[in-house]
């Protein structure tokens, strides 16, 4: 195997049909092996909230797209944030039936941004949010700080995913 192993284990988020992986940031260094892992795991999208670090023309070459949605580690995600990154859910579940389809989403350990931004997803599929930090956490130990707990403590769901309509709805 090439590179360094990805440590903590990237950990698979399933909820209604929507699938997640939270990993660490990759690296030059153990792009391939980080490729292997999100093409077993079929992730389309991988989603970066920290600011990048490396080359992404791998990840293109192997059909995965990548979109920045960075803000500061330790924080909360802004308004403008939690929009792209539900609009992307949205766009990437959106019409599709394959319950394969999975997004990834990282931020530098794996430990705060990427969880609280599947949080916020999970939130807005139904989930309450004790519920959505306690799944997380099974699989993510020490996810999440205290200052993301209070800001998904506090998380009005904005009814995102509105069910037969295909389109979203921020109110």
């Amino acid at each position: 195997m090439t590179g360094k192993m990805i440590r903590p284990a990237p950990a698979e988020i399933e909820f209604k049909n929507m699938r997640f992986l939270i990993t660490e940031q990759p690296q030059d260094l153990n792009m391939d092996n980080y490729i292997k892992i999100l093409t077993e795991h079929k992730v389309t999208h991988l989603v970066c909230a920290t600011d990048p670090t490396y080359k992404t023309d791998e990840l293109l070459k192997s059909g995965i797209s990548v979109s920045q949605l960075p803000f500061p580690d330790g924080s909360a995600p802004t308004q403008d944030i939690v929009e792209s990154w539900l609009a992307l859910v949205l766009k990437e579940f959106q019409g599709t039936d394959d319950p394969s389809t999975c997004i990834g989403v990282h931020c530098v350990t794996g430990l705060g941004r990427a969880p609280v931004l599947v949080a916020v997803a999970l939130i807005e599929l139904g989930m309450k949010y004790e519920d959505a930090i306690e799944l997380i956490r099974k699989k993510r130990r020490g996810a999440i700080n205290s200052k993301q707990l209070e800001f998904l403590a506090k998380y009005k769901r904005k009814k995102f995913f509105v069910k037969g309509k295909g389109k979203c709805q921020i109110q």
